[in-house]
């Protein structure tokens, strides 16, 4: 399944961006491990500097040196520092901060003087929660801006630099903690809320003051302040149940604490922003014709969200969806004028930069074949004319550029991992075939590292989450240490995957495990018959929905020879009933299940199909998964179990959909290999993986 779901990439040490280094090896595990994710790149208002982020994985402080035993690893983020002009030596990139449990969201004063982060940085009795903290540009210490309990985040500067409007959580009281404490903690579900209020500090006295104290609601962030510095808006909706998608917009007068609902629905609203001349606010909608349940919540519904201009004096809002524009729109951003809003969004393979005209009501693609990701609000600087972001490619990790508003010619400005300079690849192909039915499909091949045309080499076929996801022509180190060890590897964006437009994100409604396996398979066919794969020793994985397929696939084929399941769903009716996202599964099947709907969820769940199995099948879950409970993992092991089926199912401690432990995100990928190396062209499985 996916709700908003966003790749984890961790890794460990930096090398110098001066280091020269030459393709010596292939890619390994732990050189996965080690790659370090940048992002968040945030342009000074001069132009003159960029901050951003890179996250890495990092020992522990308290692990000794020189210990024997192996340190626990932590994935944590810093903020660092570029010029854009790189005219001398202190223009290189550079570390700012260096917390033991790291900072995220950095952020400059509108005048360029001051850099704000968020950082958990305990002293005393206070443990746990991250602050605002503020530094001068120029240098020096950086101390703590924001003190209360229940912390601070999503927070957005006032363009007169008085204040920042930030997002608290209303702590637990006393006799709450005291309960805690000796166990007296029972949960209701989906229930005990703590809910999110907006509050403001003062820059120059580090006075807070709590903007919306009657309220009762989840604050989803993206707090925006109106030109003026009078008006924070802001997306929440009435509880924080991930599955909870009513959201609209809120505004608050910050003199007179007056908060006023803008938006009124039970579809998505979200990601606001001000016109430059505070008259209007552009923001994302995502259509839902669906009524609410019995609980008030509506199934959702796999449509692409729209650019909406509402307008500030009447609160009237204005469709800017046009036939000519059949992708989803991305969070906007005003250009300086007012004249055009910029967003990013999924296009095929790629993640394109698009601009709407309101003079014209038309919308242009601006970058073109590149995967770009801009922050939403500090991308460009204050004339707009330089524009910061992150890019990458299927040679090269994310680094941070600058160009000009029109992102022609973009400059490099760092070199993050000049490690892998040193890594053999596999070449990159974007794939195009037929399906079975005539729908066109795309994927993203990477080729055996040596590939020699004519020689036909083992497949491993992956299957992304979702189903609204896709895969992209990015920097995968997974797939190339599989490429590295000789394999083929595709990937494969079926009908139901995003960035086709509506018509093809729609297409599986009502039909999973219908024209979406056909697409997948008729993309294994097509690189077999251009001579690449080898039919004979095909293999397949995929996590979530893409576990969901792997169900699926071995119910239905006996063409592969190993695969992987991880979290998937293998029975859809028993999956309604236990998943934090039932209305979503529900929007694919009609409803909930019901006599009406429960055949459909029975003849496309693979449980039914389970006597099928001739695969040799691992199972990987997260034992405290919410997501796809561990029961789905739990029955289909049964019924292969007791069939005499070759399976294994292993469980991970304390992760949950997605993976947040170093040894466990290794040990998971090692399993992976082991298994279907082993059943598909005979590797005797190898000791894990371990630290270097």
């Amino acid at each position: 399944m996916r709700l908003h779901w966003i790749p984890f990439v961790a890794a460990a040490t930096l090398l110098p961006a001066a280091v020269a280094l030459a393709a010596t090896h292939p890619v390994s595990l732990l050189d996965g491990m080690r790659l370090n994710a940048v992002g968040g790149a945030t342009i000074s208002p001069n132009g003159h500097w960029v901050l951003f982020t890179v996250r890495g994985w990092s020992p522990e402080p308290e692990a000794a040196a020189g210990q024997k035993s192996l340190p626990k690893e932590q994935a944590r983020s810093h903020v660092w520092l570029v010029s854009t002009a790189h005219s001398d030596s202190d223009g290189a990139a550079r570390q700012l901060t260096f917390g033991d449990k790291g900072e995220s969201s950095p952020a400059w004063s509108p005048d360029g003087k001051y850099i704000t982060f968020i950082a958990n940085r305990p002293t005393g009795d206070d443990t746990s929660e991250g602050q605002i903290y503020i530094m001068r540009a120029d240098g020096g210490e950086a101390h703590a801006l924001t003190h209360g309990k229940g912390g601070a985040s999503d927070f957005a500067w006032a363009p007169d630099g008085h204040s920042i409007a930030f997002v608290r959580r209303v702590p637990l009281t006393e006799a709450e903690q005291a309960a805690q404490k000796r166990g007296d903690d029972a949960e209701v579900y989906e229930g005990d809320f703590q809910p999110t209020h907006v509050w403001s500090v003062s820059v120059a006295t580090g006075a807070e003051t709590e903007l919306d104290a009657e309220a009762s609601m989840a604050i989803k962030g993206a707090l925006a302040f109106s030109p003026d510095s009078r008006d924070v808006v802001f997306e929440a909706t009435p509880t924080p149940l991930v599955r909870d998608q009513r959201t609209n917009l809120y505004r608050i007068d910050v003199a007179a604490k007056k908060l006023t609902q803008i938006t009124h629905g039970i579809s998505a609203a979200t990601s606001p922003a001000w016109s430059p001349d505070g008259k209007s606010i552009a923001y994302d909608f995502d259509p839902n014709p669906n009524p609410a349940l019995g609980d008030g919540m509506p199934l959702l519904d796999s449509h692409l969200a729209h650019l909406m201009l509402l307008d500030v004096a009447t609160g009237a809002s204005r469709d800017l969806a046009s036939p000519s524009f059949d992708l989803g729109a991305g969070a906007p951003i005003w250009s300086t004028d007012g004249s055009k809003i910029f967003f990013t969004t999924g296009e095929h393979v790629y993640e394109s930069v698009f601009s709407y005209d309101l003079a014209t009501g038309r919308y242009s693609q601006i970058t073109h074949g590149e995967l770009i990701s801009l922050a939403a609000h500090g991308g460009f600087n204050r004339d707009g004319q330089r524009v910061a972001f992150t890019r990458q490619s299927a040679t090269e990790p994310s680094d941070v550029y600058v160009a000009g508003a029109d992102f022609a010619g973009p400059e490099r400005l760092t070199t993050i991992n000049p490690q892998t300079a040193e890594f053999e690849l596999g070449a990159t192909e974007v794939l195009h075939w037929t399906s079975s039915d005539g729908w066109p499909v795309e994927g993203v091949l990477v080729k055996p590292v040596g590939y020699v045309a004519g020689h036909r080499y083992p497949m491993l076929l992956e299957v992304h989450g979702g189903p609204t996801g896709a895969f992209s022509e990015n920097f995968n180190l997974d797939a190339q240490f599989w490429a590295g060890k000789g394999w083929a590897v595709l990937y494969t964006n079926p009908r139901g995957s995003t960035n086709y437009g509506e018509k093809f994100q729609r297409g599986n409604l009502l039909d999973w495990g219908g024209g979406d396996y056909h697409d997948i398979m008729s993309g294994v066919d097509a690189v077999i018959a251009r001579g690449i794969a080898d039919p004979d020793k095909l293999a397949e994985w995929g996590w979530s929905y893409g576990g969901y397929m792997t169900c699926w696939i071995v119910s239905q084929t006996h063409r592969f020879k190993a695969a992987m399941m991880g979290a998937g769903l293998s029975d859809l009716a028993s999956m309604y009933g236990s998943t934090d996202i039932p209305n979503y599964l529900g929007g694919f099947f009609n409803g909930y299940p019901q006599p009406s709907t429960l055949k459909l969820y029975h003849d496309r769940s693979g449980l039914t199909y389970v006597d099928n199995v001739t695969t040799p099948l691992l199972i990987l879950q997260g034992a405290e998964d919410e997501r796809v409970p561990i029961s789905q993992s739990l029955e289909f092991y049964r019924a292969l179990k007791e069939r005499g089926k070759t399976v294994e199912l292993v469980f991970f401690p304390r992760e949950h959909h997605g993976f947040t432990e170093y040894y466990h995100e290794l040990n998971r990928q090692q399993r992976i290999y082991d298994w279907i190396s082993h059943y598909t062209v005979g590797n005797t499985p190898a000791t894990p993986a371990a630290p270097q």
